[in-house]
């Protein structure tokens, strides 16, 4: 008999985590290769983990509700056959090259558990000059996990070599937002907030992939300096144009023309006149992504999640409404798989669909800008010739990594998408 390892797997391009929502299986129980052991979410995705071999679950590592990095084990099946492998050899996950360098190495001899660092940590240690020998850790055997050190991070007080740190407890009872946290010793646990529950009050628990949410916005908001801009377009021209043709489209296609396909076609076109904004943050050095893949905003009744549409910059307003249309169907079906997902360079979010007139996006991390478009409203505007006319009106709002990007290439990028929009119409701009 031979005993096999499951571990977490990769289920999007930048997840470095995944939360264990819910075991398929039980210890005992005879699996076959491919057959689903656990449904698992992170913050792009919910998918199932399916099984690598065909044997029985021996012991079932991560509990519901755990968070594991990519690559860490979550269970382990005995196999007919191999050479029987012993259970304290499976207990480390396989190393990437960069957990393998003498100073981890030096860590695994001296602490055990606590040196078994996942990638996500050994980044964010290296971004922030945290000695991680000097850092004692909350996960289980004392290992160092990602949130610890955001904590650390987010205190103020790195630890210098030599100076042992705790990292912060996780109390029982919420944790108060981060702007509420005043500095103090990071040995000190963050006060819990007491907000007294009254006749009539709803407790609502915290899901797992709200958890997953919030690291995510919380990891864009403390990693990439914000900026912001707005521009606002006249989209009389777009909208009398795509009125004149939504029945007749939806009659022989069989999806809806959106005003968002318009407005995701734009910002893909002007994607590619200006490529620095299809760009990433990678530490040493800015990756500027070939190819236009357009991340949207889709919303369920408690989660949001980004879907992709690639290379979007190839493909038609009609071929774009479409995706928008199926994409949409797949989130609010449980049907989205893990690649639709993956590969995203921008995001454009539809805010204007809840009445939105003005946002601030923060940034699908590791992108490096998000767009929002927001409501189109009827409002009096002064014409070049001062006269006043009632117009269709769009604001797009613009959030940007200021580590990669700059007020001047944003601004012309905004402007582009403006051009392009103001000058759909009919005899300028084919759906097909």
């Amino acid at each position: 008999m031979a005993v096999e390892q499951i571990k977490m797997p990769q289920l999007g391009e930048s997840v470095t985590e995944g939360t264990i929502s819910k075991w398929l299986v039980s210890v005992g129980d005879k699996v076959n290769k491919y057959d689903p052991l656990a449904e698992v979410m992170t913050d792009k995705v919910n998918a199932e983990v399916p099984s690598s071999f065909t044997g029985v679950i021996k012991e079932l590592i991560a509990g519901e509700g755990d968070t594991l990095a990519v690559g860490e084990i979550i269970c382990t099946i005995e196999t007919e056959g191999g050479g029987g492998a012993d259970e304290t050899s499976i207990a480390v996950a396989e190393k990437t090259p960069s957990e393998t360098s003498d100073t981890v190495a030096e860590a695994q001899e001296d602490q055990g558990n606590k040196a078994r660092y996942s990638p996500a940590v050994l980044k964010i240690s290296q971004e922030h000059g945290i000695d991680l020998n000097q850092v004692s850790g909350t996960g289980a055997g004392g290992r160092i996990t990602r949130k610890d050190l955001l904590k650390l991070i987010e205190s103020g007080n790195i630890p210098a070599a030599g100076q042992k740190v705790e990292a912060p407890q996780q109390p029982a009872a919420v944790q108060a937002p981060a702007q509420q946290v005043s500095s103090q010793p990071v040995s000190t646990p963050a006060p819990a907030v007491n907000i007294p529950v009254a006749v009539g009050d709803i407790e609502i628990p915290v899901t797992g992939i709200r958890k997953a949410i919030a690291a995510n916005m919380l990891r864009s908001k403390h990693e990439a300096p914000h900026a912001w801009t707005m521009i606002e377009v006249d989209a009389t021209n777009l909208v009398d144009y795509r009125n004149t043709l939504k029945d007749e489209f939806k009659k022989k296609e069989g999806f809806n023309l959106t005003f968002f396909a318009f407005f995701v076609k734009a910002v893909a076109q002007a994607l590619k006149e200006f490529p620095q904004i299809n760009s990433m943050w990678a530490g040493e050095k800015i990756i500027q992504k070939k190819d236009i893949n357009i991340s949207i905003a889709v919303a369920t009744d408690d989660a949001l999640f980004v879907p992709v549409i690639k290379n979007a910059d190839e493909k038609t307003i009609k071929g774009i409404a479409r995706e928008i249309s199926e994409l949409a169907v797949k989130v609010r079906t449980g049907k989205l798989r893990s690649e639709d997902m993956q590969g995203g360079t921008f995001t454009v979010n539809n805010t204007g669909s809840f009445g939105s007139v003005q946002s601030m996006g923060i940034i699908n991390y590791p992108q490096a800008a998000i767009l929002q478009v927001e409501s189109i409203v009827k409002r009096p505007v002064v014409m070049n010739n001062g006269m006043i006319a009632v117009r269709d009106m769009v604001n797009l709002c613009m959030s940007l990594d200021h580590r990669v990007l700059d007020g001047l290439v944003c601004g012309r990028f905004l402007q582009r998408v403006k051009e392009i929009l103001e000058n759909t119409s009919k005899s300028t701009t084919s759906i097909y």
